[in-house]
């Protein structure tokens, strides 16, 4: 590994870090934020910003430093002396990789024999981590954690498992690099949602070039978000009729990006799916704009949506075989235009400021349904809680789940959870959860790793990451989604109890049910009434879950439905 001279400087990011994670005042972690970031040079600013999202890399960009448990296990143990399950040990306490890995040197003691990594340093380490291969991953995270102390440890490994927990949210972070560098929030906001690096944005607030943010092709925007709405009231008190009415589909988000004949999809969490859906790419190729759209992939045929049980066979499969294709047919569903160029060479002009109600005219201009293998979102509006009623009760007739409800002179906020957007479904009778532990199963299912418990993020102030258990399920998915995730899950076991396996907490799964109530058998404090699993959430990450306050939200309002997964659209 390569040495920048930065010594020290990942031991000052680290106790940033937890002076942070100390305090519940916004103000305070603003104003701790800022006085750090002014006192960074050019090189370490983007990289520090970079680390206090959680990740080791900018959001935009795509690697993987691909580090699991089983890596950092060894690596820790070999390095402080512990025996094998010292790790796993520790982490019980916590329930933190991160937290634990730092434990784990403190223990025994371990002190580094050189200075301590910069932030270059650390930088540099987790590049090679994402270029190597196989055991050359682990001798550059030897390297790495053996010049780290307890406190650089927990940090470095929070990092690269992307698991922060020090209660740090995005909105924090744009706020520090407004007040660092004298320039407005908004502006910050906008560069940061253009770029999607916030760490490149904080750089150019220094220089005061934060105009020269710019959106580019193949460079994904995050997803605008909707705030679940409990009825039509709801909806009408938040957002003034009229409003604009579309079915909410159960396909799997994606946006489009084209210039001419290349085209690009994009999942929800901004990685490049393009290989998996040739059909849409054909299908965009041939028209004559160039531009982004966002929108829905779903499972189509002859007018109609298909299961998403059947969509699911397609996600994951880079270069799916012609049977898979042909027994899975694949739309593109488009309900919003981000940027538009007229195909001629021309730079394409951002429109995600403008009302929607611009948007949708110019999306209906491209002529998507005149296109076998796109489509456009059927729109529909209401002016009364009795139209909204209507309109959800004919949904949920279709086989929908229920209605996406947009106010049509809402901007497109990308990475957002706003009130310009809301979803309608009645009841909120899903959670997504991760899961934390397996249990070999009985019967039939004997040897198979079929019960599921799961837990939501508890984002109380000081419990802010942590994660508590709510619910165990026995049903929902298929004999071979079991006997894929059995294999899974017994490589990523971080300890075993008899039948029960500890599992790294990475795989979301959707929860239906039927009532939520109180609880003492569960960390959470609540327990789920008959949940079973309605789908595996490949296309979530584990912070994106829900939360403890969803919870008792969801308490508070007796919640309890159904859930569908068809969708209708406007298509050839």
């Amino acid at each position: 590994m390569l040495y920048h001279g930065y010594h020290r400087a990942m031991q000052r990011w680290a106790a940033v870090a937890q002076a942070i994670s100390a305090t519940t005042r916004t103000s305070q972690k603003t104003a701790l934020l800022a006085d750090y970031l002014r006192s960074l040079d050019d090189a370490e600013l983007p990289l520090a910003v970079t680390f206090l999202t959680g990740r080791p890399f900018p959001e935009r960009d795509q690697r993987s430093v691909g580090v699991g448990w089983a890596a950092v296990a060894q690596v820790a143990e070999g390095l402080v002396g512990a025996p094998p399950g010292g790790l796993a040990a520790a982490y019980n306490f916590s329930s933190d990789l991160g937290q634990a890995a730092g434990d784990l040197f403190e223990q025994h003691g371990y002190q580094p024999p050189a200075g301590a990594p910069g932030l270059l340093e650390v930088a540099a380490g987790f590049e090679q981590m994402a270029s190597a291969r196989g055991a050359a991953k682990h001798v550059v995270l030897r390297d790495l954690l053996a010049r780290c102390d307890a406190a650089c440890a927990r940090s470095v490994v929070k990092i690269l498992s992307g698991d922060l927990r020090i209660g740090l949210r995005s909105g924090h972070l744009e706020a520090a690099i407004a007040a660092a560098f004298a320039v407005p929030l908004a502006d910050v906001q906008w560069a940061g949602m253009l770029t999607g690096d916030l760490g490149q944005t904080a750089l150019l607030a220094r220089h005061g070039r934060l105009s020269e943010a710019e959106l580019a092709l193949f460079r994904p925007l995050k997803s605008m978000l909707a705030s679940p709405a409990g009825d039509e009231a709801e909806v009408l008190r938040r957002m003034p009729p009229p409003v604009w009415v579309e079915d909410k589909y159960d396909g799997i988000r994606a946006q489009l990006h084209k210039r001419g004949a290349e085209v690009r999809l994009y999942s929800r969490d901004l990685n490049d799916v393009t290989s998996g859906y040739p059909e849409v790419v054909e299908a965009a190729g041939g028209v004559a704009w160039d531009g982004i759209l966002d929108g829905e992939l779903l499972a189509w045929r002859d007018g109609s949506a298909l299961p998403f049980l059947l969509l699911q066979t397609r996600l994951g499969r880079k270069a799916p075989a012609a049977s898979v294709l042909a027994e899975v047919p694949v739309i593109f569903v488009a309900f919003d235009l981000l940027a538009f160029g007229p195909g001629d060479g021309a730079p394409v002009e951002p429109v995600i400021r403008r009302p929607l109600r611009e948007r949708r005219t110019r999306l209906d201009d491209l002529r998507l349904p005149d296109v076998t293998g796109l489509g456009a979102s059927q729109l529909l509006s209401a002016t009364s809680s009795d139209e909204l009623g209507r309109h959800f009760e004919e949904a949920r007739a279709r086989g929908n789940e229920g209605l996406m409800v947009k106010d049509p002179d809402s901007a497109y906020t990308p990475g957002r959870r706003g009130y310009g957007w809301l979803k309608l479904k009645r009841a909120l009778t899903t959670l997504d959860c991760v899961v934390v532990g397996v249990e070999v199963g009985h019967g039939k299912r004997h040897g198979v790793l079929s019960d599921y418990t799961f837990a939501v993020l508890d984002d109380r102030p000081r419990h802010e990451g942590r994660l508590v258990t709510i619910g165990k399920a026995y049903s929902g998915l298929t004999d071979a989604e079991l006997a894929e995730m059995t294999t899974w899950f017994k490589r990523h076991t971080i300890r075993q109890l008899g039948r029960y396996h500890v599992v790294e907490p990475t795989t979301v799964v959707e929860v239906a049910f039927d009532v939520i109530h109180r609880s003492n058998r569960h960390d959470s404090g609540f327990a789920l009434r008959f949940p079973r699993i309605v789908r595996l959430r490949a296309d979530k990450r584990p912070n994106e879950i829900d939360t403890l306050s969803t919870v008792e939200q969801l308490h508070a309002a007796g919640a309890g439905a159904t859930r569908y997964r068809v969708a209708t659209a406007t298509v050839r």
